[in-house]
């Protein structure tokens, strides 16, 4: 296990290298002086040279990338440009906002998405299998933007049972976490109905049907533990991608996260903020990947034999 989880870490920090170029090099590219935009309006053509040299922008492109490797090395990725601070400890900030959403986005996906999937699993080509499979199907279809001014128009502006944005309440944080898990949702829905059919079908469930075990034992303790295998990696990834993919989630309903932070670095230009947030979502990827793979292999052993 360990040699694996060591390879793993070393197959992933070329890949965060690799990011960190790409981002690097993407907006350095684009057109616009950073200089210009901290020193701010009707600012000297001399004041704006001193802030190039005293921030490196300068100096050759490759010296300028090997600076900022190194010190994101140490957990410093700069200091933002519109708020003068430094980017760690605005994402730092930040994080906690994402993580509770992405939480509460996570429990919402897994009850929904595992009770629909085994009640169209039990159900299987009747009405609610139909009835469940078309609903999730359209939760993986929709984007999220979409699901989340649906729920905002009908929830906050016409029957007015929930707050139109806001993260200070535990009812603030309703319709932006099902606005978050309702794709997921949909997905391990699919996922554990296609997964508990074929299960179903298994020899063992047939011998412990035989002795008598009531359908409920048999649905509850044999087959859906080796149809969650599959599942349970999925929902692992799933946890990294609301982290990181909490963007127009935060924006429509106006929680103060990471997702936000880039949208508002993006508006401004501000560089050092939207790579800092680039690379930290690509390290909670990278993270989530890790744990997936690590979950996968304590619950199926055969997996870790052959890593």
């Amino acid at each position: 296990m360990i040699k694996h989880i060591v390879k793993r870490i070393l197959i992933a920090i070329p890949v965060l290298i690799c990011v960190i170029l790409v981002i690097f090099v993407m907006l350095r590219i684009l057109p616009g002086n950073p200089a210009e935009t901290m020193a701010g309006e009707h600012v000297s053509q001399a004041v704006i040279d001193k802030i190039s040299r005293e921030m490196g922008l300068d100096e050759p492109l490759y010296i300028q990338f090997f600076k900022y490797l190194a010190n994101a090395v140490r957990g410093d990725f700069g200091t933002s440009y519109r708020l003068n601070r430094n980017v760690t400890g605005i994402i730092l900030e930040a994080f906690p906002n994402t993580v509770k959403l992405s939480i509460c986005a996570a429990v919402i996906a897994w009850v929904i998405g595992i009770t629909a999937g085994l009640v169209a699993a039990i159900n299987q080509n009747r009405i609610l299998d139909r009835l469940f499979m078309g609903v999730s199907l359209a939760g993986v279809s929709m984007p999220v933007f979409m699901i989340a001014l649906v729920l905002q128009y009908l929830f906050a502006f016409q029957f007015k049972i929930f707050p139109v944005s806001g993260y200070d309440s535990l009812a603030c944080m309703v319709l932006p976490a099902i606005s978050l898990g309702w794709n997921s949702a949909g997905s391990i829905a699919r996922m554990t109905r296609s997964n508990l059919v074929e299960v179903m079908q298994g020899d063992y469930i047939r011998t412990a049907r035989a002795k008598g075990l009531r359908e409920s034992g048999v649905i509850i303790g044999h087959a859906l533990k080796n149809a969650m295998l599959p599942v349970v990696t999925m929902m692992a990834l799933q946890i990294s991608s609301m982290l990181s993919g909490a963007v127009l989630t935060e924006s429509v309903f106006g929680i103060p996260g990471i997702g936000r932070l880039a949208v508002n670095a993006i508006e401004t230009r501000d560089m050092p903020l939207l790579q800092g947030t680039v690379i930290f979502t690509t390290i909670l990827v990278i993270i989530g990947n890790l744990v997936a793979d690590i979950l996968y292999s304590v619950l199926d052993p055969r997996i870790r034999e052959v890593a």
